[in-house]
């Protein structure tokens, strides 16, 4: 059975598609570097967040929730080792952005979010609670 797109990300999204994608002040790169990339996978029991970010470190990652707004921030400094080494132009000595989006706490169990960084994308899995699921058909007996 093939779903649409719209509706699934539409529940993990407080039914509001421009929240998906605000790229008002909650999203933002303070550097000239675009913003990550993310790709959302929706299964049964929960939510994959992938956002490519080649290059970075665990720990160069903050990700907090607060009132149902799940933020990536992420501030990378890469510092010049060698004093004999003279760049005409250096442009990936600084990166700087932010992410949010909007949850549907009637949806996702925030509780149980996690978070792995492995081949350059931060994946966070966020279940879903058991109300939310998808259930299978059931047939009704006509009496």
């Amino acid at each position: 059975m093939q779903h649409n797109l719209f509706p699934q990300v539409s529940k993990f999204f407080d039914d509001d598609w421009n929240s998906l994608f605000d790229f008002s002040n909650r999203n933002y790169s303070n550097t000239s570097t675009t913003l990550p990339s993310i790709n959302i996978k929706d299964n049964k029991n929960e939510y994959i967040v992938e956002m490519a970010a080649p290059g970075m470190k665990k720990e160069d990652f903050n990700i907090e929730i607060h009132n149902n707004v799940l933020t990536i921030k992420s501030e990378t400094k890469f510092e010049e080792n060698k004093e004999e080494e003279n760049y005409t132009r250096k442009e990936f000595s600084y990166q700087s952005f932010q992410r949010s989006f909007n949850l549907n706490d009637k949806v996702v169990d925030d509780e149980k979010i996690k978070a792995t960084y492995e081949d350059g994308i931060l994946s966070l899995t966020i279940p879903k609670k058991e109300e939310a699921k998808e259930k299978p058909a059931r047939f009704i007996e006509i009496s």
